[in-house]
Protein backbone atom coordinates (compact mmCIF):
# COMPACT_ATOMS: atom_id res chain seq x y z
CA UNK A 1 0.00 0.00 0.00
CA UNK A 2 2.81 2.13 0.94
CA UNK A 3 4.60 1.44 -2.39
CA UNK A 4 1.07 2.10 -4.25
CA UNK A 5 0.75 5.51 -2.20
CA UNK A 6 4.55 6.63 -3.28
CA UNK A 7 4.13 5.89 -6.64
CA UNK A 8 1.04 7.95 -7.02
CA UNK A 9 3.04 10.94 -6.15
CA UNK A 10 6.01 10.26 -8.31
CA UNK A 11 3.38 10.48 -11.48
CA UNK A 12 4.00 13.14 -13.31
CA UNK A 13 0.35 14.53 -14.28
CA UNK A 14 0.84 15.14 -18.13
CA UNK A 15 1.95 12.32 -19.31
CA UNK A 16 0.90 10.02 -16.07
CA UNK A 17 4.27 8.08 -16.21
CA UNK A 18 7.39 7.76 -13.24
CA UNK A 19 8.87 11.51 -13.16
CA UNK A 20 11.82 11.73 -16.06
CA UNK A 21 14.15 13.85 -14.98
CA UNK A 22 11.69 16.37 -13.33
CA UNK A 23 11.65 19.95 -13.07
CA UNK A 24 9.44 22.31 -10.96
CA UNK A 25 7.37 25.74 -11.40
CA UNK A 26 7.56 28.63 -9.35
CA UNK A 27 4.10 27.63 -8.07
CA UNK A 28 5.62 24.23 -6.84
CA UNK A 29 4.28 21.67 -8.90
CA UNK A 30 6.81 19.29 -11.08
CA UNK A 31 6.76 17.48 -14.47
CA UNK A 32 9.01 15.15 -16.65
CA UNK A 33 10.90 18.47 -18.28
CA UNK A 34 9.94 17.15 -21.98
CA UNK A 35 5.94 17.06 -21.03
CA UNK A 36 6.12 20.80 -19.35
CA UNK A 37 8.38 21.71 -22.78
CA UNK A 38 5.28 20.49 -25.08
CA UNK A 39 2.90 22.03 -22.97
CA UNK A 40 4.57 25.43 -22.77
CA UNK A 41 5.31 25.38 -26.18
CA UNK A 42 1.51 24.94 -27.20
CA UNK A 43 1.22 28.47 -25.01
CA UNK A 44 3.99 30.44 -26.99
CA UNK A 45 1.48 31.69 -29.43
CA UNK A 46 -0.99 32.85 -26.94
CA UNK A 47 1.98 34.43 -24.61
CA UNK A 48 -0.06 33.49 -21.55
CA UNK A 49 1.75 30.74 -19.52
CA UNK A 50 -0.48 28.76 -17.02
CA UNK A 51 0.95 25.51 -14.51
CA UNK A 52 -1.22 22.45 -16.24
CA UNK A 53 -1.81 21.72 -12.66
CA UNK A 54 -3.03 24.81 -10.15
CA UNK A 55 -3.44 27.01 -13.71
CA UNK A 56 -1.21 29.90 -12.01
CA UNK A 57 -0.54 32.37 -15.06
CA UNK A 58 3.14 33.64 -15.79
CA UNK A 59 3.91 36.80 -17.41
CA UNK A 60 6.47 35.64 -19.34
CA UNK A 61 7.53 31.84 -20.19
CA UNK A 62 8.50 30.28 -16.52
CA UNK A 63 12.06 29.16 -15.83
CA UNK A 64 12.30 25.70 -15.01
CA UNK A 65 13.97 24.34 -11.85
CA UNK A 66 15.65 20.72 -11.82
CA UNK A 67 14.32 18.73 -8.84
CA UNK A 68 17.16 16.86 -7.56
CA UNK A 69 15.59 15.14 -4.79
CA UNK A 70 12.68 14.48 -6.70
CA UNK A 71 14.78 13.04 -9.63
CA UNK A 72 16.60 10.65 -7.44
CA UNK A 73 13.82 9.46 -5.47
CA UNK A 74 12.03 8.99 -8.56
CA UNK A 75 15.36 6.54 -10.15
CA UNK A 76 15.31 4.97 -6.68
CA UNK A 77 11.48 3.53 -7.54
CA UNK A 78 11.97 2.52 -10.87
CA UNK A 79 15.18 0.67 -9.30
CA UNK A 80 13.38 -1.35 -6.55
CA UNK A 81 10.62 -2.16 -8.61
CA UNK A 82 10.91 -5.83 -10.03
CA UNK A 83 10.36 -6.32 -13.70
CA UNK A 84 7.22 -7.97 -14.27
CA UNK A 85 7.69 -11.73 -16.13
CA UNK A 86 4.85 -11.10 -18.67
CA UNK A 87 6.33 -7.72 -19.72
CA UNK A 88 9.55 -9.11 -21.13
CA UNK A 89 7.14 -11.63 -23.62
CA UNK A 90 8.91 -14.91 -22.66
CA UNK A 91 6.38 -17.44 -22.11
CA UNK A 92 7.44 -21.52 -21.24
CA UNK A 93 8.70 -23.50 -24.29
CA UNK A 94 6.90 -26.52 -23.25
CA UNK A 95 3.21 -24.91 -22.36
CA UNK A 96 1.91 -25.43 -25.51
CA UNK A 97 -1.37 -25.35 -25.22
CA UNK A 98 -1.64 -21.96 -23.37
CA UNK A 99 1.36 -19.21 -22.91
CA UNK A 100 2.20 -19.08 -20.02
CA UNK A 101 5.51 -16.74 -18.31
CA UNK A 102 8.45 -18.47 -17.93
CA UNK A 103 10.48 -17.82 -15.06
CA UNK A 104 13.42 -19.54 -16.14
CA UNK A 105 15.37 -20.51 -18.88
CA UNK A 106 17.64 -22.91 -19.44
CA UNK A 107 20.80 -22.84 -21.58
CA UNK A 108 21.58 -26.30 -21.77
CA UNK A 109 18.10 -26.86 -23.11
CA UNK A 110 17.85 -23.84 -24.78
CA UNK A 111 14.82 -23.43 -23.42
CA UNK A 112 12.34 -21.56 -21.03
CA UNK A 113 10.54 -23.09 -18.35
CA UNK A 114 7.49 -21.93 -15.90
CA UNK A 115 7.05 -22.89 -12.70
CA UNK A 116 5.86 -25.89 -13.08
CA UNK A 117 8.65 -27.23 -15.79
CA UNK A 118 11.16 -25.80 -13.38
CA UNK A 119 10.56 -27.96 -11.07
CA UNK A 120 10.17 -30.98 -13.27
CA UNK A 121 13.46 -29.67 -14.99
CA UNK A 122 17.32 -31.69 -14.14
CA UNK A 123 18.94 -30.03 -11.43
CA UNK A 124 22.32 -30.99 -13.31
CA UNK A 125 25.05 -28.99 -13.07
CA UNK A 126 25.11 -28.91 -16.65
CA UNK A 127 21.96 -27.65 -16.76
CA UNK A 128 22.44 -23.44 -16.38
CA UNK A 129 19.59 -21.72 -15.69
CA UNK A 130 19.11 -17.83 -16.17
CA UNK A 131 16.50 -15.15 -16.27
CA UNK A 132 14.17 -15.45 -19.23
CA UNK A 133 15.37 -14.77 -22.69
CA UNK A 134 15.10 -15.04 -25.83
CA UNK A 135 18.41 -15.38 -27.50
CA UNK A 136 19.37 -18.48 -25.39
CA UNK A 137 21.43 -19.64 -28.63
CA UNK A 138 23.76 -16.79 -28.10
CA UNK A 139 24.81 -18.61 -24.53
CA UNK A 140 26.84 -21.17 -26.29
CA UNK A 141 29.72 -21.15 -28.17
CA UNK A 142 29.34 -21.40 -31.95
CA UNK A 143 32.23 -23.77 -32.58
CA UNK A 144 32.08 -26.68 -29.39
CA UNK A 145 28.05 -25.95 -28.83
CA UNK A 146 29.09 -25.35 -25.32
CA UNK A 147 27.70 -23.03 -22.90
CA UNK A 148 29.64 -20.03 -22.22
CA UNK A 149 31.35 -20.11 -19.25
CA UNK A 150 34.55 -17.78 -18.90
CA UNK A 151 35.67 -14.72 -20.30
CA UNK A 152 38.90 -14.57 -22.24
CA UNK A 153 40.23 -11.07 -21.14
CA UNK A 154 43.25 -10.65 -23.79
CA UNK A 155 40.76 -11.08 -26.41
CA UNK A 156 37.62 -9.83 -24.46
CA UNK A 157 35.33 -12.33 -25.49
CA UNK A 158 33.02 -15.10 -23.81
CA UNK A 159 34.34 -18.47 -24.25
CA UNK A 160 33.40 -22.10 -23.52
CA UNK A 161 35.44 -24.53 -21.77
CA UNK A 162 36.53 -25.98 -24.62
CA UNK A 163 37.86 -23.37 -25.95
CA UNK A 164 39.95 -22.16 -23.05
CA UNK A 165 41.24 -25.47 -22.88
CA UNK A 166 41.76 -26.78 -26.49
CA UNK A 167 41.26 -23.71 -28.44
CA UNK A 168 42.54 -20.56 -29.45
CA UNK A 169 42.19 -19.04 -26.41
CA UNK A 170 44.09 -21.57 -24.52
CA UNK A 171 46.76 -20.39 -22.58
CA UNK A 172 44.74 -16.85 -22.02
CA UNK A 173 43.87 -15.35 -18.80
CA UNK A 174 40.27 -15.85 -18.45
CA UNK A 175 37.77 -15.18 -15.50
CA UNK A 176 34.20 -16.64 -14.71
CA UNK A 177 31.47 -15.13 -16.64
CA UNK A 178 30.03 -13.45 -13.21
CA UNK A 179 33.42 -12.28 -12.09
CA UNK A 180 34.23 -10.38 -15.32
CA UNK A 181 30.41 -9.40 -15.39
CA UNK A 182 30.73 -7.64 -12.19
CA UNK A 183 33.74 -6.14 -12.58
CA UNK A 184 32.93 -4.69 -15.85
CA UNK A 185 29.17 -3.27 -13.63
CA UNK A 186 31.91 -2.04 -11.27
CA UNK A 187 33.42 -0.26 -14.03
CA UNK A 188 30.39 0.75 -15.61
CA UNK A 189 29.45 1.73 -11.95
CA UNK A 190 32.05 3.94 -12.00
CA UNK A 191 31.30 5.71 -15.26
CA UNK A 192 27.91 6.24 -14.44
CA UNK A 193 28.74 8.02 -11.73
CA UNK A 194 30.95 9.91 -13.32
CA UNK A 195 28.22 10.93 -15.97
CA UNK A 196 25.91 11.43 -13.52
CA UNK A 197 28.37 14.44 -11.82
CA UNK A 198 29.34 15.69 -15.12
CA UNK A 199 25.26 15.57 -15.76
CA UNK A 200 24.45 17.43 -12.76
CA UNK A 201 27.27 19.64 -13.22
CA UNK A 202 25.79 20.46 -16.70
CA UNK A 203 22.40 20.82 -15.65
CA UNK A 204 23.57 23.31 -12.58
CA UNK A 205 25.63 25.15 -15.73
CA UNK A 206 22.80 25.83 -17.53
CA UNK A 207 19.59 26.75 -14.64
CA UNK A 208 23.00 29.15 -13.91
CA UNK A 209 22.75 30.34 -17.84
CA UNK A 210 19.13 30.42 -17.76
CA UNK A 211 19.32 32.28 -14.59
CA UNK A 212 21.92 34.39 -16.00
CA UNK A 213 19.72 34.85 -19.23
CA UNK A 214 16.70 35.93 -17.64
CA UNK A 215 18.24 38.83 -15.03
CA UNK A 216 19.87 40.25 -18.65
CA UNK A 217 16.16 40.02 -20.46
CA UNK A 218 14.62 42.19 -17.33
CA UNK A 219 18.03 44.61 -17.62
CA UNK A 220 17.36 44.91 -21.06
CA UNK A 221 13.65 45.40 -20.48
CA UNK A 222 14.80 47.77 -17.53
CA UNK A 223 16.65 50.14 -20.16
CA UNK A 224 14.40 50.02 -22.34
CA UNK A 225 11.37 51.84 -20.17
CA UNK A 226 14.31 53.96 -19.03
CA UNK A 227 15.37 55.03 -22.63
CA UNK A 228 11.70 55.61 -24.04
CA UNK A 229 10.49 57.37 -20.42
CA UNK A 230 13.71 59.71 -21.11
CA UNK A 231 12.82 60.23 -24.93
CA UNK A 232 9.27 60.75 -23.80
CA UNK A 233 10.29 63.60 -21.37
CA UNK A 234 12.68 64.94 -24.22
CA UNK A 235 9.78 64.95 -26.77
CA UNK A 236 7.18 66.43 -24.15
CA UNK A 237 10.37 69.08 -23.36
CA UNK A 238 10.94 70.11 -27.41
CA UNK A 239 7.06 70.03 -27.62
CA UNK A 240 6.54 72.80 -24.63
CA UNK A 241 9.14 75.01 -26.19
CA UNK A 242 7.78 74.79 -29.54
CA UNK A 243 4.67 76.06 -28.86
CA UNK A 244 6.58 79.09 -26.55
CA UNK A 245 8.74 80.07 -29.24
CA UNK A 246 5.81 79.78 -31.72
CA UNK A 247 3.47 82.05 -29.01
CA UNK A 248 6.36 84.42 -29.10
CA UNK A 249 6.64 84.64 -33.14
CA UNK A 250 2.76 85.30 -33.18
CA UNK A 251 3.33 87.60 -30.36
CA UNK A 252 5.75 89.67 -32.63
CA UNK A 253 3.92 89.25 -35.74
CA UNK A 254 1.50 91.22 -34.24
CA UNK A 255 2.93 93.65 -32.93
CA UNK A 256 5.03 94.35 -36.22
CA UNK A 257 1.75 94.18 -37.61
CA UNK A 258 0.06 96.87 -35.53
CA UNK A 259 3.61 99.42 -36.17
CA UNK A 260 2.97 98.40 -39.69
CA UNK A 261 -0.57 99.39 -39.51
CA UNK A 262 0.07 102.71 -37.96
CA UNK A 263 3.01 103.54 -40.27
CA UNK A 264 0.85 103.10 -42.95
CA UNK A 265 -1.82 105.31 -41.65
CA UNK A 266 0.74 108.27 -40.97
CA UNK A 267 2.46 107.92 -44.20
CA UNK A 268 -1.37 107.75 -46.16
CA UNK A 269 -2.03 110.92 -44.56
CA UNK A 270 0.86 112.62 -45.43
CA UNK A 271 0.42 111.15 -48.75
CA UNK A 272 -2.90 112.97 -48.90
CA UNK A 273 -1.27 116.50 -47.88
CA UNK A 274 1.41 116.49 -50.15
CA UNK A 275 -1.10 115.71 -53.03
CA UNK A 276 -3.20 118.15 -51.62
CA UNK A 277 -0.44 121.21 -51.77
CA UNK A 278 0.95 119.54 -55.42
CA UNK A 279 -2.60 120.61 -56.43
CA UNK A 280 -2.29 124.16 -55.47
CA UNK A 281 0.73 124.57 -56.21
CA UNK A 282 -0.51 123.23 -59.88
CA UNK A 283 -3.04 125.62 -60.06
CA UNK A 284 -0.65 128.65 -58.97
CA UNK A 285 1.51 127.75 -61.54
CA UNK A 286 -1.14 127.67 -64.28
CA UNK A 287 -2.13 131.38 -63.60
CA UNK A 288 -1.11 133.95 -65.79
CA UNK A 289 -1.74 137.12 -63.91
CA UNK A 290 1.65 138.30 -61.80
CA UNK A 291 -0.26 139.73 -58.76
CA UNK A 292 -2.45 137.31 -58.39
CA UNK A 293 0.12 134.76 -58.29
CA UNK A 294 2.65 136.70 -55.21
CA UNK A 295 -0.84 137.09 -53.36
CA UNK A 296 -1.30 133.48 -52.94
CA UNK A 297 -0.32 132.06 -49.88
CA UNK A 298 3.04 130.61 -48.98
CA UNK A 299 3.15 126.83 -49.69
CA UNK A 300 6.10 126.43 -47.36
CA UNK A 301 8.84 124.62 -46.75
CA UNK A 302 8.57 121.00 -47.90
CA UNK A 303 11.07 120.12 -45.46
CA UNK A 304 10.05 121.84 -42.70
CA UNK A 305 11.05 120.51 -39.14
CA UNK A 306 7.96 118.77 -37.88
CA UNK A 307 8.14 116.66 -41.07
CA UNK A 308 11.48 116.16 -40.68
CA UNK A 309 10.83 114.65 -37.36
CA UNK A 310 7.82 112.60 -38.61
CA UNK A 311 10.53 110.97 -41.26
CA UNK A 312 12.99 109.97 -38.60
CA UNK A 313 10.20 108.57 -36.82
CA UNK A 314 8.96 106.30 -39.87
CA UNK A 315 12.72 105.74 -40.54
CA UNK A 316 13.59 104.54 -37.26
CA UNK A 317 10.73 102.15 -36.59
CA UNK A 318 11.69 100.70 -40.27
CA UNK A 319 14.83 99.98 -39.24
CA UNK A 320 13.80 98.48 -35.87
CA UNK A 321 11.69 96.40 -37.67
CA UNK A 322 14.15 95.17 -39.97
CA UNK A 323 16.22 94.22 -37.65
CA UNK A 324 13.97 92.41 -35.57
CA UNK A 325 14.23 89.98 -38.23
Amino acid sequence: MASADLKDELLCSICLCIFRDPVMLRCGHNFCRVCIDRALDTQDESGVYTCPECREEFQERPALMKNINLHNVAERFLFTQPDPVEISGIYCTYCVDSPVPAVKSCLMCEASLCEKHLRAHSKSSEHVLSDPSTFLENRKCSVHKKILEYYCTEDSACICVSCSLAGEHRGHRVEMLDEASEKKKGKLRNILQKLTTKREETEERVQNLEERWRKAQEKASGEAERVTALFTDIRRRLDDLEKRVLSEISRQEKEESLSFSTLIHKLEIKKDELSRRMRHIEEICTMTEPLTVLLEPDTGDLCDPEERGGDEDINRCLHDNRCSH
